[in-house]
C-alpha cells in the first residue's frame, strides 16, 4: 500500500476559515464518493494560484454518511454526536454528513474553494451550516481571551494528540464541531477579574492561574482531562470567531481534532453536565451551543481510493 498521507490537520493558525457542514441527498451517494476521490485536485486547483497563502482543506465524514457511502463497518470513534443535557445548558446533536474545514491566510481563497466544492457537489448535497471565521487580533475570541493556548506546543505532540498512530486507520482522526454564540452584553457587565475567574487565566497577558486559584467551574478546570497516570490528554483545536454586524450575532466555531474522540467527549460532558463540585462550565452562562457533529477524518489515500482500506481486515 502507498505511503499514508494524513490530511493537513496540523498547521499554523490560519487567518481565515470556512466551515461547511453538508448533508447528502438520497440516491447520490455514489456520486459523492466520486467527487471525494478528486477533492485533492479541487483543492490544488485553487491553491496553486497563491501557494504562499497556505490554503488547506480537511474533509470529514459523518457516521450516518459512512453507512451510506461505504460497505465496511464504521471506523472506531465514529458515531453521531452525543447530545448533552445538563441542569442548566444543552449541547444539541445536529445533522452533518460531510465537513469541509477550509483554511488560508486570505478569505477570498477560502471562499473560492468553498464555491468550487459546492459546484462539484451541486444536486447531491444540502448545506446544513456555513460559517466564515476570521482571526481576531492576536488569536482572541470575542470574549477577549486568547483561544487555543492549551493546544499541544509542537508538531510531534499535536500529531500524537490528533492522529491515530497505528493499525488499519493509522493517520486518521476524529473531529467534533460546534457553533457557539456569545451573550456579549451580559459578559461585558462582568469585571475583568470575574471574567478571568470564568476562564482560569489572565485576560491581557494570557497567564494560566495556579491550580489552587482556579474556580472549580472555570473553563480550564472543566477542559483538563488526565489519564490514569495523571498525564494530561490533549486535543488539537482550531477555533475561529465569526460574527454578523446586522444581526448582532457573535460567536466561536469550536473544532477539535483527536486520535481518540473520547477525550473531546469527556471535555464536553464536563462542560455541560459537571465535574466535581461544579454543575457546568461557567463559560456556558455566556455561550450557547447551536450545533454538534462528529466526523471521521480519513487519510488522503482513502479519499482517493477507499477500496484497499475497506477490503483490509479491521
Amino acid at each position: 500500500m502507498a505511503r499514508l498521507r494524513p490530511q493537513r490537520i496540523i498547521d499554523i493558525p490560519a487567518r481565515n476559515a470556512l466551515f461547511l457542514v453538508l448533508t447528502i441527498d438520497g440516491g447520490r451517494e455514489a456520486d459523492v464518493v466520486d467527487v471525494l476521490s478528486d477533492i485533492g485536485g479541487v483543492i490544488r486547483g485553487v491553491a496553486f494560484r497563491e501557494p504562499e497563502e497556505g490554503l488547506t482543506c480537511v474533509v470529514g465524514i459523518g457516521a450516518d454518511a459512512w453507512d451510506r457511502l461505504y460497505s465496511a463497518p464504521r471506523p472506531p470513534g465514529l458515531h453521531p454526536f452525543v447530545a448533552l443535557d445538563g441542569t442548566a445548558h444543552h449541547a444539541p446533536s445536529t445533522p452533518g454528513d460531510l465537513l469541509f474545514h477550509i483554511r488560508a491566510r486570505r478569505a477570498d481563497l477560502c471562499f473560492e474553494l468553498g464555491r468550487r466544492i459546492l459546484e462539484r457537489l451541486a444536486g447531491m448535497v444540502s448545506v446544513a451550516d456555513e460559517v466564515h471565521g476570521f482571526r481576531y487580533f492576536d488569536e482572541r475570541d470575542f470574549l477577549g481571551f486568547v483561544d487555543g493556548t492549551e493546544n499541544p506546543p509542537n508538531g510531534i505532540e499535536a500529531e500524537d494528540a490528533a492522529l491515530v498512530a497505528e493499525g488499519p486507520w493509522a493517520g486518521t482522526s476524529t473531529v467534533i464541531v460546534q457553533r457557539y454564540t456569545h451573550q456579549l452584553a451580559d459578559w461585558a457587565k462582568l469585571t475583568t477579574e470575574h471574567q478571568e475567574a470564568v476562564i482560569g487565566r489572565t485576560k491581557l497577558s494570557d497567564v494560566e492561574f495556579a491550580d489552587e486559584d482556579k474556580a472549580p467551574d472555570s473553563h480550564l478546570v472543566m477542559n483538563t482531562i488526565e489519564d490514569e497516570s495523571g498525564v494530561q490528554r490533549k486535543i488539537v483545536r482550531d477555533n475561529m470567531p465569526f460574527g454578523t454586524l446586522s444581526t448582532g450575532e457573535f460567536g466561536t466555531y469550536f473544532i477539535g481534532y483527536s486520535a481518540d474522540v473520547a477525550v473531546t467527549e469527556q471535555m464536553l460532558r464536563n462542560m455541560f453536565t459537571g465535574k466535581g463540585a461544579a454543575t457546568h462550565d461557567a463559560i456556558l452562562d455566556f455561550s450557547t451551543a447551536h450545533t454538534g457533529c462528529n466526523f471521521f477524518v480519513p487519510t488522503e489515500n482513502f479519499l482517493e481510493d477507499p477500496e484497499p482500506f475497506l477490503a483490509a481486515p479491521a
